[in-house]
């Protein structure tokens, strides 16, 4: 019924209404999990995965819609600057609908946790969080950043260190999405949802689940999150693009050759925009926030 309401091809022309979109369908998410799966025992373990696979089956349409739309121009167009202006749009509105989900999943989830007395919903964000930043000590760091036994934590890792740990999840993080989006173009989103989701748990962490601190800690993350996760949506399109052409016209058509060249430009911009993110959150993020 949603997908209804909401016209893709209306969203696609204006890119910003895909904020609007990410941020109902994130919200109704976590109040559904919330509603539903909060109170059983063995379901409540599971609730970060849940809130992410419903988020990801409201935003199949519009996934879907926009890959496949693209498809059928990147046959038309070659060059670098003509594949990133033909796209731009496509990735913009991607953006905005990630950063609808963010702005839900914190706010909601924060919310409901602080004043509902809801129990842990971003469980398996919060793991994924501390293998990123501690993973000589998970269940420890687990423990200390949970909603009700938040505890500063600290840890001696160097920032070339910490520089080769973010950037080699990152890169894992590109393989997998383009894994996703070749299997399934819309498929993408769940890895996209899934990281939308962890950098929310990171700002309940980083707030230490204080509503008011909210928007600081969207603008500590979202510093190097939005060239990031572009990064990530820059690589679903090239996969779903790549994928959806090869169906469409075969490795024989003469637009195979256009179609795997604008792909494999596009992946190239996704990972120098994985290296300056990087770059940003080890060496620049920390000298705003520390």
């Amino acid at each position: 019924m949603l997908e209804s309401i909401i016209n893709p091809k209306s969203a696609e022309k204006r890119p910003w209404k895909m904020f609007f979109i990410g941020l109902v369908y994130a919200s109704f998410s976590v109040l559904l999990v919330h509603m539903f799966f909060s109170g059983d025992s063995i379901l409540s373990k599971y609730s970060g995965m849940i809130i992410v696979t419903f988020s990801v089956m409201f935003s199949l349409p519009f996934m879907y819609y926009m890959i496949k739309n693209e498809e059928r121009e990147d046959e038309e167009i070659e060059g670098f600057f003509s594949v990133w202006k033909t796209h731009s749009d496509a990735i913009y509105g991607f953006m905005w609908l990630f950063f609808g989900f963010i702005i839900a999943f914190s706010f909601v989830g924060i919310v409901l946790q602080s004043f509902f007395s809801s129990p842990e919903l971003f469980n398996a964000q919060i793991e994924t969080y501390c293998m990123i930043n501690s993973p000589g000590n998970i269940e420890g760091c687990v423990s200390r950043y949970s909603f009700n036994n938040m505890q500063e934590i600290t840890g001696a890792v160097t920032k070339e260190m910490r520089f080769l740990s973010i950037l080699e999840n990152n890169v894992y993080v590109m393989i997998f999405t383009l894994i996703f989006s070749l299997i399934f173009g819309a498929g993408a989103i769940f890895v996209l949802a899934w990281n939308a989701s962890v950098i929310a748990a990171a700002i309940g962490i980083f707030t230490q689940y204080k509503v008011s601190e909210i928007p600081l800690g969207v603008l500590r993350y979202m510093i190097h999150g939005f060239p990031e996760i572009a990064a990530y949506f820059i690589t679903a399109l090239a996969g779903g693009i790549f994928g959806v052409g090869v169906i469409r016209n075969g490795i024989r058509s003469d637009k195979f050759l256009r179609i795997l060249e604008n792909s494999m430009i596009l992946l190239f911009i996704s990972i120098i925009t994985l290296i300056v993110a990087a770059a940003i959150e080890v060496y620049f993020t920390p000298l705003l926030f520390r």
